[in-house]
């Protein structure tokens, strides 16, 4: 039986999915052939995007390892995707076992998924909510339950801000950033086309306007922006290799082609 076969109900199968998309990058299984197609035309104008994703899932580990190192035992993770390698409460808790974790996605297909794996850990929940109504995130029953917010939390929102939009950004970012306590910490990551081909950028836009999520492209100032009140750690708002590189971490097969995404973490004061 196909995955399209056994979808469960509700799942939109005509059209694809950015966490979908994400996994088939990631070399996952979870996807369906809309995602495939849509995926390799992004490939195709930019032939390292699968490395692109692993330095994204790369600087997640770096970020999560960060915040757990600077005493952070509660972390959401916003757009979490599916569930592959080195997941956001497995980096967590290999260094504090009792780490507390939400997963939040939009995209039902991450629900099922995340809960199956999930099942047998106290720690953990997965959410079914939209980053761009913040409130539904932070309000909900199950992150309730495990996110106290009168200590510091960890927010990440790993290849999610470029999916908002100028308008929405002050409202979405300016409810997070005031609903976390002193202490708390942000990390994300954000496409971007300095120094890029023109025309890649436009074949890469036009792919994520076939979803439901279309994508901006910002430069690294329009970026910065997403970090207001917050205060970035070195060694700030950077290329995602450049941010505390690890020896183990994926590099590009050719240097041209790196320097796709921004990446930082900030601190509120």
């Amino acid at each position: 039986m196909s995955l399209e076969e056994r979808a469960p109900a509700g799942i939109d199968t005509t059209r694809p999915s950015v966490a979908r998309m994400y996994d088939y990058y990631l070399g996952g299984k979870d996807n369906f052939a809309v995602d495939r197609e849509a995926a390799e035309r992004v490939l195709a104008a930019v032939p390292n995007s699968r490395v692109g994703a692993l330095e994204n899932r790369a600087f997640l580990r770096r970020a999560v390892r960060f915040m757990v190192n600077q005493g952070i035992r509660q972390i959401i993770d916003i757009g979490s995707g599916l569930p592959t390698v080195d997941n956001t409460h497995e980096v967590a808790q290999q260094l504090v076992p009792d780490t507390r974790v939400v997963y939040v996605d939009i995209d039902p297909i991450v629900l099922a998924h995340g809960r199956a794996i999930l099942a047998n850990n106290e720690h953990t929940t997965v959410i079914t909510a939209d980053m761009r109504r913040p409130a539904e995130v932070l309000d909900h029953p199950e992150t309730k339950r495990l996110i106290d917010f009168s200590q510091p939390v960890g927010v990440l929102l790993i290849a999610m801000v470029h999916f908002i939009s100028d308008e929405e950004r002050p409202q979405i970012m300016g409810y997070l950033r005031d609903a976390l306590p002193s202490g708390s910490y942000l990390a994300a990551t954000h496409i971007t086309g300095d120094g890029k081909p023109a025309e890649a950028v436009q074949q890469i836009r036009s792919v994520y306007e076939t979803t439901s999520t279309p994508l901006f492209f910002r430069t690294h100032a329009e970026v910065a922006r997403f970090f207001e009140g917050f205060e970035l750690v070195e060694p700030g708002l950077v290329t995602l290799d450049a941010w505390r590189p690890d020896p183990s971490d994926p590099s590009p097969a050719d240097p041209e082609l790196a320097g796709w995404a921004y990446g930082g973490v900030g601190r509120k004061p």
